[in-house]
């Protein structure tokens, strides 16, 4: 699990491809000293495992699914990527919860703005969108951000100083691929209420629950 608070930038090596899996090398000397086999890694807001690490560079490997639904099938030796360690929990939650499980890609539409602060609008599939809301919380590229305006299709993130100086987002243009991770929160609202609409029986957990209803969710404040 992670915050979604970059620690620091790499720079790709080199992305094969050996039988079914995809092995990605990533040059980053400032935290590769404290990655060792077996260990999770967010790049660019994907969860992954690192399989080596020597030289100033770590190896990490991904399934097929994970290199289809990311960006990374537009990597390439100098891509630059977002890096964050996994998370201790005795440490401070700054971000947000992310899992790393990234759910699809958005496009950068436009970036609006004065020089040192902007606004950054995405276009994103439905799947991705739908779970996207007002003033919530986002992972782009792996990135912790508050959303701004969602719509349907679309939403947008305001990029600080901070944020432009310190990620990868810095140097994004109209028509880059993000990764995207949507709030999991929302996520398990969404599958307590369709059991609920379509009458089935969920989960053990989502029976105790009791399967909240939208009203009974607005009474309490969530609305």
């Amino acid at each position: 699990m992670f915050t979604g608070l970059v620690e620091a930038i790499g720079t790709v090596r080199d992305l094969i491809k050996t039988e079914s899996v995809f092995r990605l090398s990533v040059e980053c000397p400032k935290i590769v000293s404290e990655l060792t086999q077996g260990q999770s890694v967010s790049v660019s807001g994907a969860c992954l495992t690192v399989v080596g690490a020597a030289g100033g560079a770590f190896d990490v490997e991904m399934m097929p699914e994970t290199f289809t639904r990311t960006r990374f099938s537009s990597l390439s030796r100098g891509s630059r990527v977002n890096l964050e360690r996994a998370m201790r929990l005795s440490g401070r939650l700054e971000g947000h919860l992310v899992l790393g499980h990234v759910d699809g890609t958005a496009t950068l539409e436009k970036l609006t703005g004065p020089a040192r602060t902007k606004t950054a609008w995405f276009r994103a599939s439905e799947d991705v969108t739908r779970h996207v809301v007002e003033k919530g919380s986002i992972a782009v590229d792996g990135v912790s951000l508050t959303v701004i305006d969602a719509e349907e299709g679309a939403f947008s993130v305001g990029l600080i100083p901070a944020t432009l100086e310190n990620s990868t987002l810095g140097l994004i243009r109209p028509g880059d691929a993000v990764n995207i991770e949507t709030d999991i929160i929302g996520k398990y609202v969404e599958r307590l209420l369709k059991g609920r609409a379509q009458g089935g029986r969920l989960s053990d957990l989502g029976a105790a629950a009791g399967a909240l209803t939208l009203e009974e969710l607005c009474e309490l404040g969530y609305g």
